[in-house]
């Protein structure tokens, strides 16, 4: 045996065993480093306690998902809240993703509305929540909008338009689609008092995920309540929930179930059976 032979039984068995090592601690460490996703939440505005739900928001999410939820919070309750993200369209910068929980109703000048749209127009996802949906209003919110018009801007992002709802009585939420990953697994419940958000136009980008049946002075209404959308050129993933005024919803399990696998589906960190992605998980797992 030639000494350039013995050299190679000894060291390329102990190369191999440190390329083998080398590669389990950089599959180790590669898990160990998943990042949490950058949530920004807003809030403030008309008619609800955003004081106490986004601090219920940022608690029930970060304990759902490996996420970090900053706030950008008023406690003006006027329909024109004096929110920090207006007049910047940059205000999404470094985010993986926004939660409009707003109720910003009178906000109706197209510049601002622009604006707040800018990051969702150039890909960062988006969570509606609620009032959010009656925000960034241009023009008459009963009139059917137009493609490509002011009027349409907020509505076209949503992927769905609505003017108003009803009283405050208990909505009976149904899962149209529930294969979803958003909502797979879960059953349909009866929230408590809140209130249904009709629908004047449901776009064809919009995937519905659950429709929402209420009945008051001999009437019932039934409306889409969780859906999806994707936004724009770039197909930005949109996820939104109707439901979502009152303080008991906003902190049932349910609710911030469905919210937290929205947050991860417009991120693209849900698998197929409605479960986090590996390191999206509570606490990275």
């Amino acid at each position: 045996m030639t000494r350039h032979s013995v050299l190679k039984k000894i060291f390329i068995p102990g190369a191999l065993g440190l390329i083998l090592w080398g590669a389990g601690s950089l599959s180790t460490l590669a898990e160990v480093d998943t990042k949490p996703l950058k949530v920004l939440l807003i809030t403030g505005g008309c008619c609800h306690d955003y004081k106490v739900q986004k601090d219920i928001l940022k608690t029930g999410l970060e304990a759902r998902a490996n996420v970090v939820v900053d706030q950008v919070h008023t406690d003006d309750g006027s329909t024109k809240p004096p929110l920090a993200i207006y007049g910047n369209p940059d205000y999404a910068k470094g985010y993986d993703l926004v939660i409009h929980d707003e109720c910003a109703a009178d906000m109706s000048d197209k510049t601002t509305v622009e604006g707040v749209l800018k990051p969702h127009l150039d890909g960062i996802p988006g969570v509606n929540l609620h009032c959010a949906m009656h925000s960034y209003r241009i023009g008459n919110p009963n009139d059917p909008v137009e493609k490509g018009t002011p009027h349409g801007l907020w509505f076209e992002y949503l992927g769905l338009q609505s003017s108003g709802h009803g009283a405050q009585v208990p909505i009976s939420i149904t899962f149209t689609d529930p294969k979803n990953p958003v909502v797979k697994g879960m059953s349909n419940w009866v929230t408590i008092h809140e209130e249904l958000y009709n629908n004047v136009h449901v776009f064809d980008t919009a995937h519905v995920l659950a429709h929402g049946e209420q009945s008051f002075e001999q009437k019932t209404n039934n409306y889409v309540t969780v859906w999806q959308n994707t936004y724009g050129p770039k197909k930005t993933r949109v996820f939104s929930t109707t439901i979502g005024h009152n303080n008991e919803t906003v902190s049932d399990p349910r609710y911030l179930d469905m919210v937290a696998r929205g947050v991860l589906w417009a991120t693209g960190h849900l698998k197929a059976d409605g479960t986090p992605s590996k390191g999206y998980g509570p606490g990275g797992k």
